[in-house]
This record gives C-alpha cells, structure tokens and sequence, in this order.
C-alpha cells in the first residue's frame, strides 16, 4: 500500500513539474532573437565613370558589390548614399566630374539586398529633373525605396518602424525648416535614422559647424545621423547617446589613386524591439578597382 502511495505521489510531483515548466515556457519574459533587426549603413557609392565601365565590360553590373553581398543581404536594411542618377543617355566617361550610370547598374543594387538610398546629394541632380524622376523610376520599379527629396520614407521590420531622412549640407545650408522635417517625422517611425551629405572633402575630422548641425539634428529628434561626402572615413561620437558618424567614406567609387579614399566604413546597428542594442563598425577596403570588401 505504501508502495502504491509512492508512485502515486511521485506520479503527481513529475506532472506538477512539467504543467510548471510549460507555463513558464509559454507566460515567462525571455528574449525572442526573432525580434531583432539589423541595420547597415554604407559609404558613398558611385557606379558611374570608370565603375560602369569595368562592370558593363564584365556584362555584371554586380561586380562592384561581388564582395560584400552576402553580408549585406544577412540584414534586415541596407542604406546607402548613391552618388549618381541612373539614366538611359548616360554616355562612358573616365573624369568627368558629371556623374551618371547605366539603368543596367542598378542589379548590382538589387544583388548587394539594398533597401533604401539617399539621393540628398551634390550629384543627384548631374542631369536635372528629368535624369532625378528617371533613377527614381528605375529604383521604384525594384522596390528600392528613395529618401533625401523632402519627404520621410518608412521601412517596417518585426513590427517597428525605421524612419529614414536624407539632406544635402554641400549645395545649401540647413534651415529651420529642414530641423522642423526632422522633428515632424519623429511621430511617424519609431527609429530615425538621418543621412547628411556635408564637410571638406579628403579631411580626417569633421569641421565645428558639422558638429553643430549635428547637435541639431539629435536634439531635432534624430536617433543617428550618418554622414557622406568627405570621400574619407571621419570620427564618430555620441550625441545625447546617439551615434553620429561623421562621414563612412567610398564604399563603391573609383577614386583609387589614395589609400584613404578606398577604405570605408559600413554600420551595423542592431535594433530589439526598437532599443539599440549593438552597434559595430565593419571596415572595407578596395584592393579590387572598385570593389570593397570587409577587412577581417
């Protein structure tokens, strides 16, 4: 009798212990990988002049990005800052300082799993209005999103929402009314992420009044700002807690004549739940004519 007493006591225990485990299972707080996001911001890309050339020669508009992109495409978004429109009279050109490129260049976007550009830039325009509607039809027809016209963009991932902004600090100064967008899109995502295309070309340091535009755009509401043009890798530093990243360099361009301006850095953010978690910066380098790849 005692015997049976035991089993059944021993019986009870061990399915306590496994209704407990279950609810702790299913009602206990842990955290869910899957609600992850991971975020790359690269450097200025160009795939006009000389990379166009190299690469419609090859018949592989990808090659520029041969290298990189089964990293990039691990991420949930890729931005980058595209230095050129894409136009179907673009013609070859090996100096010209009046970037364009081939419709064609635009797999190479597609393969590397680019999600967003900025077109806020000194290029942007190389062929008016009509060459700027031309690259974001192209872009569209991708469903590659474009941002730095004035407007927000918003790329939803495992429930949250990545603002992204683009201006362009070379061709005008910022006004009020470009901090006042800033601020006015802080409602409309839960992450803001602002591209700035600004600063001296080929300098190491950014100039004070980066650094105060800077300031700016954080205390605007900006969650990381991220900037292009210097052709050079520049410093970062946190603002208020928030990542600014002065100038990431070329990624993809072909202004191979310097070691500084084919190095390049690419941002990876990861992002739980909206929260920024992890933050690394991942260094690239050209050794290939216009080909980045990451430096272990």
């Amino acid at each position: 009798m005692n015997g049976n007493k035991s089993q059944t006591f021993l019986l009870i225990l061990t399915a306590s212990f496994f209704m407990l485990l279950i609810y702790t299972l299913k009602f206990s707080p842990r955290i869910n990988q899957g609600s992850e996001t991971t975020i790359m911001l690269t450097g200025d890309v160009m795939l006009g002049r000389t990379v166009m050339t190299k690469s419609l020669d090859l018949s592989n508009p990808s090659y520029p990005f041969e290298k990189v992109s089964d990293e990039l495409n691990e991420a949930d978004i890729v931005f980058v800052n595209l230095e050129n429109p894409m136009v179907s009279n673009c013609h070859r050109s090996y100096e010209s300082l009046i970037f364009c490129a081939d419709p064609a260049m635009v797999e190479g976007l597609v393969t590397a799993g680019i999600d967003i550009v900025n077109l806020a830039n000194n290029h942007s325009r190389n062929y008016g209005e009509s060459g700027l509607a031309e690259t974001i039809e192209i872009l569209d027809e991708k469903e590659i999103l474009t941002t730095g016209l004035g407007e927000l963009v918003v790329k939803e991932s495992k429930g949250i929402k990545y603002g992204f902004l683009g201006f362009d600090f070379i061709s005008k100064i910022p006004k009020e009314n470009d901090y006042k967008l800033v601020a006015e899109s802080v409602g409309k995502a839960d992450v803001l992420v602002v591209s700035v295309h600004w600063g001296a070309e080929y300098r190491k340091e950014p100039a004070e009044i980066q650094k105060q535009w800077a300031k700016k755009l954080v205390e605007a509401g900006a969650d990381v700002v991220v900037g292009h043009g210097p052709h050079w890798v520049q410093g970062m530093e946190y603002i208020n807690e928030k990542p600014v990243y002065y100038s990431l360099g070329n990624f993809v361009f072909d202004q191979m004549w310097s070691e500084e301006t084919r190095k390049s850095l690419v941002i990876k953010l990861t992002y739980r739940d909206g929260k920024l978690v992890k933050e690394e910066e991942l260094s690239t380098y050209m050794s290939s004519w216009a080909q980045p790849e990451f430096i272990r």
